[in-house]
Formats: structure tokens, sequence, C-alpha cells
């Protein structure tokens, strides 16, 4: 029995000492096996042994020589971003958007299908699996090279239980929505609310990077945020940080209905399509309501004018909200905003000059579509550092 407790330490030791090399790599990008011994201050043996066995599992290459200090030159070593994938999916209600990608965070294939409405949480499910199968197939990775996906969801999501706690439109509220798609997928789930990922994608790659203190405002559907202060989400007790759309900010306190807030029910892109009715009669499916109502505008229509308006003025009121609450550095209009013209955006920033003390940065989103999909491939890589990596390979 004591001979096994040394033989597991032995192998124990032998896993920490080839996760500091790996992270020494990633953190340093291309390296030569003095350098490593030298960083993490393994002999110059003990390295190699290591670094061998770390080329023959993938998770090192060797990219060709480096400068000689006097000597031989070395060879370069790198990480392989491409030993493993990652898998990233957003239910925005209309359509599921899904990627692949290496561990930088970089897509390898994309795919999008249009869902029928209304959604229903078990075809929801099986599009995923099915969209997975053919992210696979298209990249030319093995299935088992897959750590795991990030799935964005509409809803408040309870990360720690794995369920989502209010989601009306799919019929998930409080089941085991993170564990059912698991079974379904085979591969480790990462659960969140759509706009969250959304928000994350713009922090680590958008217009985001570089500031501590940001809010991300989102219409579409519906109206939501994605809040970091201090570098660090900020969830909420219940995991409801954010859910804007409930805000009292309309022309009524009323509900509509039960899956929708008072914000969200009037200026969400549904709820201005359906006061612009008697504006926009040639709207074509998928086309921008804000640019259309511009356009209108431009073209002498009062009404879309004074519409505009309405949404821009009551858009500020979510924004001097949040302001007055959170005070970030900077806040994001994303989705139906960021078809806001230059014009609007100074209209909404005077606004805010006169209502609150401190008015944030406004910036529109730069990443589109891609944003939900990097923060949920990011959300997985934050979860798998680089000791699980080594488990990973073990296991194989």
């Amino acid at each position: 029995m004591h001979g096994l407790n040394k033989a597991g330490n032995r192998k124990l030791v032998k896993l920490l000492n080839k996760e500091e090399v790996l992270q020494q790599v990633i953190q340093h990008g291309q390296m030569s096996r003095a350098d490593i011994a030298k960083r993490t201050q393994l002999s110059r043996p003990c390295v190699s042994a290591l670094v061998e066995e770390m080329i023959h599992e993938g998770l090192l290459q060797e990219v060709g020589m480096g400068d000689s200090k006097g000597g031989r030159k070395p060879i370069l070593l790198e990480y392989n971003y491409q030993a493993f994938v990652i898998a990233g999916a957003i239910f925005e209600g209309t359509s599921l958007d899904m990627t692949i990608a290496d561990l930088k965070g970089e897509f390898l294939a994309r795919y999008r299908k249009k869902l029928a409405q209304p959604a229903d949480g078990e075809a929801v499910i099986a599009d995923l699996a099915h969209g997975l199968e053919h992210l696979l197939k298209e990249s030319g990775m093995a299935r088992e090279r897959l750590l795991g996906i990030g799935v964005g969801l509409q809803g408040v999501t309870q990360r720690g239980s794995g369920t989502v706690s209010f989601s009306p439109s799919t019929g998930w509220m409080g089941s085991p929505i993170q564990q059912t798609i698991e079974a379904r997928l085979g591969v480790p789930v990462i659960i969140d609310n759509d706009v969250n990922l959304m928000t994350l994608g713009e922090y680590v790659r958008g217009v985001g990077v570089g500031h501590s203190h940001v809010v991300y405002m989102y219409v579409g559907t519906g109206i939501g945020s994605g809040v970091i202060l201090d570098g660090q989400f900020y969830r909420g007790s219940r995991d409801a940080a954010g859910e804007i759309g409930f805000m009292l900010i309309g022309p009524d306190h009323k509900r509509r209905d039960s899956a929708s807030g008072v914000f969200e029910s009037h200026y969400s892109v549904p709820g201005i399509l359906q006061r612009a009715k008697g504006v926009l009669s040639d709207l074509q499916e998928g086309s921008s309501v804000i640019q259309e109502l511009n356009r209108h505008a431009r073209a002498g229509s009062l009404e879309a004018r004074n519409l505009l308006d309405e949404v821009y003025r009551h858009w500020a009121y979510g924004i001097a909200n949040i302001a007055s609450v959170v005070n970030p550095e900077l806040l994001i209009l994303s989705g139906e905003m960021v078809h806001i013209d230059d014009e609007g955006v100074k209209r909404i920033a005077d606004w805010l000059t006169e209502w609150v003390p401190e008015v944030p940065i406004l910036k529109k989103a730069v990443l589109g579509e891609q944003a939900g999909l990097i923060g949920a491939v990011h959300s997985v890589l934050e979860s798998f550092p680089s000791m699980s990596l080594l488990h990973k390979v073990k296991e194989e």
C-alpha cells in the first residue's frame, strides 16, 4: 500500500510539472527547452522528457529554430492550440447559432439554423446535437478532442444548479437543462444567459477590451444587459442581475404577458414594430426597424421622427437608471441599438448629461452576431485550465 502511494505521488508530481511547463509555453509563446528549464527551475533532462511526452500527446509542437546565444540554435516549442476544440452555441429565440473553435478561441467552422416558432425546448436540443455533429465533421476534429460546449440561453440561468429559472418560451423553467443537454451531447456543458455571453465576447475581444466597469445593453426580441464590475461578472444573488427588460419604463406599467417585462414590451424590436405599424408598412423581414425609421424620418415623415425620438428617449431612461446604480465606465450599445446614427447617439448622451452626474462612455458593439459565440467559447476556456487538459490527455 505504501508503494502504491509513492507511485501515486510520483504521478502527481509529474502531472504538476507538466502543467507548469504548459503554462510557461502558453504564457510566453515560443520557447526553447532551455528557457523552459530556466523558468520552471526543473532540470534540463526532466524538461526534455516532459516535452517529448507532450509532443507525443499533441499538446506541444516544434516550430523551428530560435536565435543562437553562443552555441547551437535552439529548437523552439509552442502550444498546439488545435490539440483540442471547444464548441459554442447561442439560442436567441428565433435562431440557433453555433461554432467550433480551437484553444485560442479562433473559429474553425460555423453553423446556423432558423428555428420553428414557437420554439420548443426538445427540438432545440435536437438541433444542438445535429449542429454539433455538423461542426465536428466540417472541422475534421474527432469527438474525443472536444472539451465541452458553452450554451447561451434566454431567461434567468442558474449556473450552479444547471437550470433555467425563467424562460417561458421554451418550457425549461426549473428543469435540469444543463444535465439534459450533457446527456444528449455527451460532452461537458456550461450554460449562461445569452446576453451575458455576448457581454463576455465584447469584453474579451471587442470594444470592452481595456475596461474594468462595463455594462452591455442588448435590444432584440427582448431587452437585457450584462454587468462587469472590477473585471468580474456581477450576477446578483439568484443570477438575475441585468434583467433590465423588467424596468418600469414605458407608457403604462402593466405587463402585457408573463414572458415580457414592461420596458421590453414597449421598446424591444417586437414592441417597436408594433408601434411602427402605421409608419413601416413596407418593412422587409430581417431589416432593421431603426434604420427604416431613420430612412422615413429623413424622407420627411413626422410620425417616424416622433417614434424615433420616443424610442431613443426611453432607451436613454434605461441607460440613466443603469448609470445611477452601477456607474459603469463604458456602456456598450448592442443588438438593434447598433443602428442608431451618430446624431441619435449624441442625443442620448446629451440627455444623460442632463439627468445623471456621471455619464458612461457610449460605444456601439463591434462583434455583431459573433459576440455571443466568442463569449460561449471563452466561458469553456475559462473552465478548462491546463491541468484539466492534461487529465483529458491522460484519459485518452
